[in-house]
């Protein structure tokens, strides 16, 4: 069988893929375009196609009958792709859910830190060679221990940023859930609603997964309930979040700062957010280190390989 790899990986991966596979890897870093993924459809048993690569309704409209049966997706998050014509066409689609979830939740709670105590800001100034020296009043920033974490999506994400703020920092957490949960090793507290989560807490963390469903979810009425010394991270996807709403709460001093790892329109970055010191930026570290993205490229291998075998997908979606 053929398999199609839409983005370079770490070489361990591929070799694992090669063993199973015919491989063909495309060696560009930015996403398919829409002749490259009605190609991929045609051309391959099996695609693994990441975040970008926007295999959309319109895309599997013009392959009615294709020669791939999977989308072993490099990742967790899948809103790329439409599941549901996916389906229709007879392509299962797959993730790697687990792989992600520490290492995002430590991106979530360094942003935490970041814009709470104006890390970004100071490293630029000295950079700059701005900084004249320690003084009592300097740069003050939130202390985050024994303050309240909102968490909107307690997922395996949202509860790995919430035991490290509880342990690590000491901070309460509540949270908001579409469904009831339970979380095991602290005393957090599910509150009825977004905006009750976003007016008790005074650092307010993003973690639920992308697609139609959420889009928007953090609007100008959701921002509107925050406390104004409160921050707001997002490590999930960035159109959750309303970004022309985010940047009107930013500038008129609503909340009191961002920490932003995704974008509304990645990787395209408003220069408003740029512009502005209270907002730490980063280019989609989530994942980024080699030991997860293995283990994410063995996932999405693994997942294909029991296609071509005729078993069962480990993590269909």
């Amino acid at each position: 069988m053929e398999l199609f790899i839409t983005r370079p990986l770490p070489d361990k991966v591929v070799a694992e893929a090669r063993k199973h596979f015919t491989v063909t890897m495309r060696d560009q870093t930015t996403p398919l375009k829409l002749g490259e993924m009605r190609a991929a459809l045609t051309l391959y048993d099996v695609v693994l196609p990441t975040l970008g690569d926007q295999f959309s309704a319109e895309v599997f409209s013009e392959v009615p009958k294709p020669r791939c049966k999977l989308l072993a997706n490099f990742g967790v998050g899948y809103n790329h792709i439409d599941v549901a014509a996916a389906r229709a066409a007879g392509v299962a689609v797959s993730n790697t859910p687990g792989a992600v979830t520490e290492a995002t939740a430590d991106i979530g709670l360094m942003l935490m830190l970041m814009t709470a105590r104006r890390a970004g800001e100071g490293e630029r100034m000295v950079r700059a060679g701005k900084w004249e020296g320690w003084h009592p009043t300097q740069m003050l920033g939130l202390h985050l221990s024994g303050k309240v974490l909102g968490v909107i999506g307690m997922g395996r994400i949202g509860q790995a940023i919430a035991r490290r703020a509880h342990h690590g920092l000491g901070m309460e957490v509540v949270f908001h859930n579409r469904s009831a949960k339970s979380v095991e090793g602290m005393a957090a507290r599910q509150l009825d609603s977004i905006a009750a989560v976003m007016q008790a807490a005074d650092m307010v963390v993003i973690a639920v997964p992308g697609g139609a469903e959420t889009r928007h979810l953090i609007d100008a009425k959701a921002l509107s309930a925050m406390q104004p010394h409160a921050h707001l991270v997002n490590i999930a996807r960035g159109d959750i979040i309303d970004e022309a709403a985010l940047i009107a709460a930013l500038q008129e001093g609503r909340i009191a700062g961002a920490g932003l790892d995704v974008y509304e329109f990645e990787p395209k970055v408003p220069q408003a957010l740029m512009d502005m010191e209270n907002v730490v930026l980063l280019p989609h570290l989530g994942t980024s280190a080699l030991e997860v993205r293995i283990d994410m490229g063995m996932m999405a291998v693994a997942n294909a390989v029991a296609l071509a075998e005729g078993r069962d997908l480990p993590n269909p979606v």
